[in-house]
């Protein structure tokens, strides 16, 4: 072969070549526009930021190798062996313990974006060309401490035609007094939720700046416990005359000055919870931690309407004829808890499960105020399909009593005397279009009283001031008290009312 020929042939193989390597580059460039807008989408539907580098990873070797011939492109692995790839994604996740657990978002928090450049000498952004399209995201949480802000009001007075006209300063809640209800209100938390004593409160005011005396500290806490009172008492009465309640125990820890067994100067102390269902009020009851049934009778006793409870004897009592207001109701998830607990290798316990649980399902396809939905169609659709499972409910229970098999003092038999003893209760539940089966709610009430928002009350207390100095009726109170209650069934903070008129405040461990 000629020299010349070589050198022809050699420049139709570099030709070529370059052709394949435009082509390839070419490719990589619809490649990296791929992947930008994936890496867009995925991050729209939430996906973790892992996948987002594992693709920004081979995007980088992609563009590192471009010299490499493009590899058969590979089969789509099957459903059985996807599965069988996450959960061995979720088996290494789980054996690195905590560095595989998801992070609290904090998604209500406030919230402030930072955006941040290179800091790098030697990087210019004009000439510098963006790499990802999607920022990396990095998260810091900052804790402000207390802060202690003095307001200033310079007030102004007019004469107008013979008038005169003053500026008004905010409301305070007590007379003449300098402290907002903001500062009541953090003062309160910090004695009665966090269980500070007043002096390490003014020791943590003195270290962020404010020198609080231990008399004026006292003063404020005994003048709000006294505005507490009367907001107490208006709870009450508005919680006991709703024509449908809900009413449940539960017990603390409490602390005090004698110590038990354990060396420990904590008992267990039960409070009371009443929650209306109509007004969506919630009361408060403790009486020296007692779970007598004098506590409850005495304040359920005089009531009118439904009351919905466990089977706890003090609530059953409200079923006599000493009570002639009051209709008790039970509650279907305390029942369907004791059969539960027989455990599900119990064929007995857990029909009557699946019967009470198709109890739920059918009431679950309705519900009032929904659609136009009225408390009288659910009345009439109560009767149509509750009757029939009640009745089977009945024939297993005869069923099971009847085989004579069934251990005297067995967990399931345990739960069938439960049942028993409550069975015209139950009934009594699908007389009504507008009741609950069960009262969780109370569960639900109780639950957020643990967080409380004392500031709020403060600020309604200081929006009332001159109704509370002459003697506020119950009405100025329940007015402003709807705002506050009605936020417990809507998953909001909300204020705990337990209060007394002194520092012998029960304090919770």
């Amino acid at each position: 072969m000629k020299k010349d020929e070589i050198i022809e042939l050699l420049k139709e193989q570099i030709k070529g070549l370059r052709d394949d390597n435009n082509r390839l580059l070419d490719q990589i460039d619809a490649l990296i526009k791929e992947v930008s807008s994936l890496k867009e989408a995925l991050l729209q539907k939430g996906e973790s930021l892992s996948k987002q580098q594992r693709l920004t990873k081979g995007l980088a070797k992609l563009v590192s190798n471009t010299s490499e011939q493009q590899q058969a492109p590979q089969s789509a692995i099957s459903e059985e062996e996807r599965q069988k790839i996450e959960a061995e994604k979720a088996d290494k996740r789980k054996a690195r313990k905590n560095n595989g657990a998801k992070r609290d978002m904090h998604y209500e928090m406030e919230e402030e974006e930072h955006v941040v450049y290179p800091d790098d000498p030697d990087f210019d952004i004009n000439k510098a060309r963006l790499f990802t399209t999607v920022p990396r995201i990095c998260v810091r949480y900052e804790c402000v401490p207390m802060r202690f802000i003095k307001h200033v009001y310079k007030i102004h007075t007019y004469t107008q035609e013979g008038r005169l006209f003053e500026g008004k300063t905010p409301a305070s809640a007590f007379l003449n007094s300098s402290y907002d209800g903001s500062f009541i209100a953090g003062l309160m938390e910090l004695r009665y939720i966090q269980s500070l004593p007043v002096e390490r409160i003014i020791n943590y005011f003195e270290s962020h700046g404010f020198t609080l005396k231990k008399p004026t500290a006292h003063k404020l806490i005994e003048k709000a416990s006294n505005l507490f009172e009367n907001l107490y008492k208006c709870i009450r009465q508005t919680a006991l005359s709703d024509p449908y309640k809900a009413a449940d125990e539960t017990y603390y820890k409490i602390l005090v000055p004698e110590k038990n067994s354990k060396g420990k100067g904590v008992r267990k102390g039960y409070l009371w919870v009443v929650v209306g269902i109509n007004t969506r009020m919630i009361y408060l009851l403790y009486d020296d931690g007692s779970r007598s049934e004098r506590v409850i009778l005495n304040e359920l006793g005089s009531c009118k309407g439904i009351i919905q409870s466990d089977g706890y004897s003090p609530y059953r009592k409200l079923e006599s004829d000493a009570y002639p207001n009051i209709t008790r109701i039970p509650c279907l998830q305390h029942i369907k808890r004791k059969f539960i607990d027989c455990g599900e290798k119990d064929p007995d316990a857990k029909r009557i499960v699946e019967l009470i649980n198709a109890l739920y399902q059918n009431e679950h396809k309705h519900k009032v105020g929904v659609e136009g939905w009225t408390v009288e169609q659910n009345l009439m659709h109560r009767k149509k399909y509750a009757p029939d499972i009640l009745g089977e409910i009945k024939d297993v229970l005869d069923e099971i009593e009847e085989r004579g098999d069934l251990l005297p003092k067995s967990e399931l038999q345990e739960a069938i005397t439960y049942l028993r003893n409550e069975w015209n209760a139950v009934v009594d539940i699908f007389n009504y279009g507008d009741t609950y089966l069960d009262n969780n709610m109370v569960g639900v009430s109780r639950g957020h009283y643990n967080m409380m928002l004392l500031a709020g009350i403060m600020e309604i207390l200081s929006a009332t001031i001159k109704e509370m100095r002459v003697g506020p009726s119950q009405s100025v109170y329940r007015n402003r008290l709807q705002t506050i209650t009605s936020c417990v069934l809507s998953n909001q903070k909300v204020v705990n009312v337990v209060c007394n008129k002194s520092e012998d405040m029960v304090r919770y461990v």
